[in-house]
């Protein structure tokens, strides 16, 4: 608008055969409402499109108040408006471009689930990022479909029609939608990036503008157009004024201007003389007089050359009474005109009134509500757990350090003495060592056997079958070649940014020689990579587990002897991260610990289950198991003989509980704890498994079930007490500090 009014430069074109403008006057904010995306020598420009009516309020609002922030500025244009709508994921994307220049804006498609028939959800699409062309979008989905990248969804059609997209992703019944549809915005062009660079000309040179620069520079070109204008119209005005001037002369002279053309030889003789305002020399003295001219040679009128050639272009129905009067209303019009628009360049205020005053007349023509919505509360980058659904798995560990979850649902269970289904394959000489259960979105603490931390998610990771060999753990965390994972505490969200719970919690740890160290749950909050150290390690020791406490828990260890210890975790006194404890129990020659449980309260109608290693096992109440004071021999837990085989397992276990006990070479079998024998802690235990020959147990973990309402199935919902389902982490120092073991009391029972 306004181009042919002089209101910007013009230049050479590429070959010089032409001129072009060297930028047009847009009447709105052009760059911001349509965007640019283009590549030139050494930079490039990638401005996003926006809302014509967002972009316009922001530029009044500029106007109104140049001193408005880039936050001011962002009220009234908040965020691209993508032409294809689509959802913004996030806002700090956004403010990054505006405030910064530069920012990186997620862009997802509007997706919804429908329920196409009786039992089958899809997944429909009906709107799709920027730029993204349809047909290829479809073909990608597919592809990663196929190639089982993909998974959940069993057909894909396309039924877009004149009222709008429509793609329809038909889910499996066992699919989860909100899962897929993660997995669709990981992996598909259902969510793009667009990588903002706001990069402008201003004066001829690139610059990086923020929202604010490139509104500010806006106005300013606004405002040289304004002017240009302005003064383009007031000199047309002016002109237009000199013209009617000169035809109002000439009509106050009709009869000397009659006389001047008649009398003169042609059209140019004509001019020179309307001029000059004298007559030609071949009219005679008489004929002066008889048209009432002044006959001494004197000019009666003079005239400029744009006057004349009106003058001379007049046609003789203008010389009525009529029309003269609409030449001088005209003429009083320019000189209104005149005015007005030297008012206009006089006053900075009326020219910015002029620009708002354009501005809203096409806000109110153009402007559209928005098509792209914001969603504030979105990240821009995927969060791992939103892929993977938070189910009950089972983590299993092997000797050799070969790692795997599966579904707990993969286990049946069995009555008591079955001889167990294949659970975990494994390599040559490799048994499964350590299995418990937990939740997908779990946090793990892994406590290896020198004494080092190292943190992990579980669904971190991978999954395999039951049995699967699983992947070694060393290609997950940083273990030392000659250390193994020894304990692991599952930890959850909550609970791991609750600092409050952190100071309030520790982590009890016990090692093969019979030392346990208590510490702070906030000295592992913060995790590294190459892991931490937890515990001092003597030469010849082991870590043998690890346990979360609430500092009022009651802590029971048994030895391979068949001996077991009861004290209240207030005998260990909490030390930093790094010391080597105190002592526990009392070993006899050739005797290790074999099993650590933490009990909450006094609850002494809680079971404790004994297993050894030939497979017998019993459950005693906790309340024949007397308090003693900490670092004693103990007393007698399970009447150990030959056909019993040494302990290898100290459990807490109810009713309630199933147990999961693996052997060394991989069997594992699923059993209810109810189903085992109550009976005094001086006994040798019932038969639990039938173990092959040169078999043993190797690890137990108890599963606390619920009936669910209709079947007879059963549900995991929480944790087995030996998998504390609390959050911890890691710290940073690795500094340690010895403690001299104290003296120990022998128990006169044992």
């Amino acid at each position: 608008k306004d181009i042919q009014k002089e209101t910007v430069d013009y230049q050479e074109n590429f070959d010089g055969s032409l001129e072009e403008p060297s930028v047009l006057p847009a009447a709105y904010p052009n760059l911001l409402v349509n965007g640019s995306d283009g590549i030139a020598v050494g930079m490039a420009t990638k401005i996003p499109p926006h809302n014509i009516g967002e972009a316009i309020d922001a530029v009044t609002a500029y106007i109104a108040d140049p001193d408005i922030t880039i936050d001011g500025l962002m009220a009234h244009l908040p965020a691209p408006d993508f032409p294809t709508g689509g959802t913004i994921y996030g806002y700090q994307g956004v403010k990054d471009a505006y405030h910064t220049g530069r920012g990186r804006v997620i862009m997802r498609a509007k997706m919804h689930e429908e329920e196409i028939r009786p039992g089958r959800l899809a997944l429909v699409v009906t709107e799709i990022p920027y730029q993204v062309n349809k047909s290829t979008l479809i073909e990608k989905i597919a592809l990663l479909a196929r190639e089982k990248r993909l998974d959940g969804i069993s057909d894909m059609r396309d039924e877009s029609d004149r009222d709008g997209m429509r793609i329809v992703i038909e889910l499996r019944k066992d699919a989860i939608p909100d899962i897929v549809k993660n997995h669709l915005y990981k992996l598909s062009q259902l969510q793009q990036t667009f990588g903002v660079n706001m990069v402008a000309l201003v004066a001829g040179r690139p610059r990086l503008l923020n929202l604010k620069e490139c509104i500010g520079y806006y106005v300013e070109h606004r405002h040289d157009v304004v002017v240009r204008r302005t003064q383009f119209e007031l000199r047309k005005a002016k002109e237009r004024a000199h013209i009617l001037e000169g035809l109002t002369i000439a009509l106050d002279h009709l009869d000397a201007v009659i006389a001047i053309i008649r009398g003169s030889a042609d059209t140019d003789a004509a001019r020179v003389n309307l001029i000059a305002g004298v007559f030609p020399s071949k009219l005679t003295t008489q004929q002066l007089e008889r048209l009432g001219l002044p006959t001494d040679g004197e000019p009666m009128f003079g005239l400029s050359e744009a006057q004349a050639d009106a003058v001379l272009a007049l046609r003789l129905s203008r010389l009525s009474g009529l029309e003269r009067a609409k030449i001088e209303a005209e003429y009083a019009e320019v000189l209104a005109e005149i005015a007005r628009l030297e008012g206009i360049l006089d006053s900075r205020s009326e020219r910015m009134a002029i620009i708002v005053s354009e501005l809203t007349d096409v806000r109110e023509r153009f402007a559209d509500p928005r098509r792209t919505v914001i969603d504030y509360h979105g990240g821009g980058d995927f969060i791992m757990e939103d892929m993977i659904d938070d189910e009950q798995v089972v983590v299993t560990i092997s000797h050799q350090g070969l790692v795997k979850r599966t579904s707990l649902v993969e286990y049946r269970t069995q009555g008591r003495g079955g001889v167990g289904s294949r659970g975990a394959g494994t390599r040559d000489e490799d048994y499964v060592e350590q299995l418990f259960s937990c939740s997908n979105h779990d946090y793990l603490l892994f406590f290896t056997d020198s004494g080092k931390c190292f943190w992990l998610r579980v669904f971190e990771i991978p999954e395999g079958t039951r049995t699967g060999k699983g992947r070694s753990i060393r290609n997950l965390i940083q273990i030392d070649v000659d250390d193994r994972v020894r304990a692991v505490l599952g930890i959850k969200k909550a609970d791991f940014e609750n600092e409050e719970f952190l100071e309030d919690n520790y982590v009890l740890m016990a090692t093969r020689n019979g030392l346990v160290n208590k510490t702070s749950l906030e000295a592992f909050s913060r995790p590294r990579s190459n892991g931490i150290i937890a515990i001092a390690i003597d030469t010849g020791d082991q870590l043998l587990d690890a346990r979360k406490t609430n500092g009022d828990s009651h802590v029971m260890l048994a030895c391979s002897g068949g001996r077991s210890i009861r004290f209240h975790e207030q005998d260990v006194r909490a030390t930093g991260r790094g010391t080597r404890g105190v002592r526990g129990m009392t070993l006899l020659d050739g005797e290790t610990l074999v099993g650590m449980i933490v009990m909450e309260g006094h609850d002494e109608d809680r079971d404790v289950l004994t297993i050894s290693a030939n497979g017998y096992g019993k459950r005693t109440k906790l309340g024949e198991y007397r308090a003693q004071s900490r670092g004693g021999k103990g007393i007698i837990t399970m009447n150990t003989t030959t056909k019993t085989g040494a302990l290898v397992a100290l459990k807490a276990a109810t009713d309630e509980h199933d147990l999961m006990i693996v052997t060394s070479n991989g069997t594992i079998i699923r059993m209810d704890a109810s189903s085992i024998s109550t009976l005094g802690r001086n006994t040798q235990g019932v038969r639990l498994i039938s173990l092959r020959a040169g078999d043993a147990i190797a690890d137990v973990t108890p599963l606390i079930v619920e009936d669910v309402e209709e079947g007879n199935e059963a549900a995991e919902t929480e944790l087995a007490p030996g998998i504390v389902a609390e959050h911890v982490a890691m710290d940073e120092a690795d500094t340690v500090a010895g403690e001299a073991i104290e003296d120990v009391a022998p128990d006169e029972e044992a």
